[in-house]
């Protein structure tokens, strides 16, 4: 055996790790999720349904080329674990992780297909010191790990906002109006290219949609797509 190897099983019995949506612990060579989990997953196959909910969300507001997110998130469901780890439980690399498995997933879809770089949705820098890491940054460059796409900060949070989370659709809009902007060292340089917006989870849109108003304000010839790890059931 490896000293790696060693040091992995050494350390599993030190530090249990144990599968983020059903507890059970994991083998030597699962991360973050078992096997059956992982197998389990409620994806949504967005990226190969034509003018999906997410689409439709997002339809009439701001041009959007695509939209797509990995899997279903409910908010009482096993899965909604995973968002709730990567987000407040300092377990950003499994986000990074399991991004990449999600965009070498969709590959086939061709949902990926030329977009010139990422975009991260940006956290205002109280909450980014409160928390310490942007979740959606490390979502970001899992993608860019599969697509071989820079990942590159095209937006700022230029004030805070209250959380979202028991707001409802008009209240998530008026909270995120105003609240991003492009980043002028950028503008110059995207025109015409074509974004994919990054963030965890979509359930309004509020927030994409706040962010891609500002990048098509900014620069009206730039091309945008969104995607989101997770999906609030939309249809």
């Amino acid at each position: 055996m490896k000293i790696k190897e060693l040091l992995a099983s050494a350390a599993s019995v030190l530090m249990p790790r144990n599968c983020s949506v059903c507890g059970k612990p994991l083998d030597s060579d699962e991360h973050y999720l078992c096997r059956s989990c992982l197998m389990d997953i409620p994806r949504t196959h967005y990226e190969d349904i034509n003018f999906n909910p997410f689409d439709q969300l997002m339809a009439g507001k701001v041009p959007i080329e695509r939209c797509a997110g990995y899997f279903f998130y409910q908010k009482n469901d096993p899965y909604a674990s995973i968002l709730h780890d990567i987000k407040y439980h300092n377990m950003p690399t499994m986000g990074r992780w399991l991004a990449e498995r999600a965009a070498q997933d969709m590959l086939p879809s061709h949902f990926f297909d030329g977009i010139d770089a990422i975009v991260p949705v940006p956290l205002h820098y109280t909450k980014l010191a409160s928390r310490g890491y942007n979740q959606s940054q490390y979502l970001a460059q899992g993608i860019a790990r599969a697509i071989n796409a820079p990942v590159i900060k095209a937006i700022k949070a230029v004030r805070e906002h209250s959380t979202q989370t028991h707001k409802d659709a008009a209240e998530r809009l008026l909270n995120t109006q105003g609240m991003y902007a492009a980043s002028r060292r950028h503008c110059r340089d995207l025109d015409s290219k074509h974004l994919l917006i990054v963030d965890d989870v979509v359930t309004t849109g509020s927030t994409l949609l706040a962010c891609a108003t500002a990048l098509k304000d900014a620069i009206p010839g730039v091309k945008l797509s969104l995607f989101t790890l997770a999906v609030a059931q939309l249809d």
